[in-house]
């Protein structure tokens, strides 16, 4: 009675085949560990041993990955400390995603929280340069209620959300603004005086958010707090508006809490994390 047949050539060679695949999966996904690790890690730049210990690889693999990583550009290495940080690939990778992202359909849910929450009107403002404009909103159902004019360019002293770009933006920024314009009045309440707007956008710094009564447009009342990317650039502002009869806007803690929560949940999703 004949025995069971031995392996074939063929099925050795598929056998070979899959192992072979599977080692490189492996490597890959090792790989890939390597270059997200530099993206979580709090320094800048990254050792051998450091690599090695946090993610239970040998230092020989580590090393192995580092040198294929920066075949492609995606680490780099400094020659005198021999540490390593992300190339420019990998920043050019992070750049082309942030391009792509959609900051009004990221706030699209936080506004509307906030409209539903406070019963008034919900903005998205976007920096055009020294100004700004709203770019979206969600408007209450209430027959006395605000309502913006989308894509309208407005001076960065003038409002809440104005405030909330200027207040933090780096020193030598705001400096560059004031003396390119003088401080234009769009009310008869728009901060026009650059020591007093100074003193202002510090207390905004200090807060983290900015408030108006009436200083961009009469008889509104607004909060607004600043949206940051992962270099902690502000890119936009998200703020609630209403009618000054109305709308107290820094007197309910809770409003502050919510605008501030919204505005970290949309500066999360585009990485920030100070």
């Amino acid at each position: 009675m004949p025995g069971r047949a031995a392996s074939t050539p063929a099925a050795a060679s598929a056998a070979s085949k899959d192992e072979g695949q599977s080692r490189s999966i492996a490597a890959v996904e090792r790989a890939m560990d390597v270059l997200l690790y530099f993206g979580r890690a709090e320094q800048p730049d990254l050792g051998v041993t450091e690599i090695a210990t946090a993610l239970g690889l040998t230092k020989a693999a580590v090393h192995r990955i580092l040198t294929a990583l920066r075949s492609r550009d995606l680490i780099t290495v400094d020659p005198a400390t021999r540490r390593y940080a992300l190339g420019h690939a990998a920043v050019a990778l992070g750049r082309a995603y942030l391009a792509r992202t959609d900051v009004r359909a990221m706030a699209a849910p936080e506004l509307k929280h906030l409209s539903e929450r406070t019963h008034e009107t919900a903005t998205l403002s976007l920096r055009r340069g020294d100004t700004r404009l709203y770019v979206d909103q969600v408007v209450p159902d209430q027959e006395l209620r605000l309502e913006v004019s989308l894509g309208i360019p407005f001076p960065l002293n003038a409002g809440a959300s104005s405030k909330a770009f200027l207040a933090f933006l780096p020193d030598f920024e705001l400096e560059a603004y004031l003396t390119r314009h003088p401080l234009a009045a769009v009310t008869d309440r728009t901060i026009t005086d650059p020591a007093k707007l100074r003193k202002d956008l510090a207390g905004v710094r200090k807060k983290g958010f900015s408030t108006s009564l009436g200083e961009r447009q009469a008889g509104a009342a607004s909060i607004a707090a600043p949206i940051f990317d992962h270099d902690g650039r502000v890119v936009a502002v998200i703020s609630v508006a209403g009618p000054a009869l109305r709308f107290k806007p820094d007197a309910d803690a809770d409003v502050v809490a919510d605008l501030l929560r919204c505005a970290g949940r949309i500066s999360a999703q585009l990485g920030y994390s100070g």
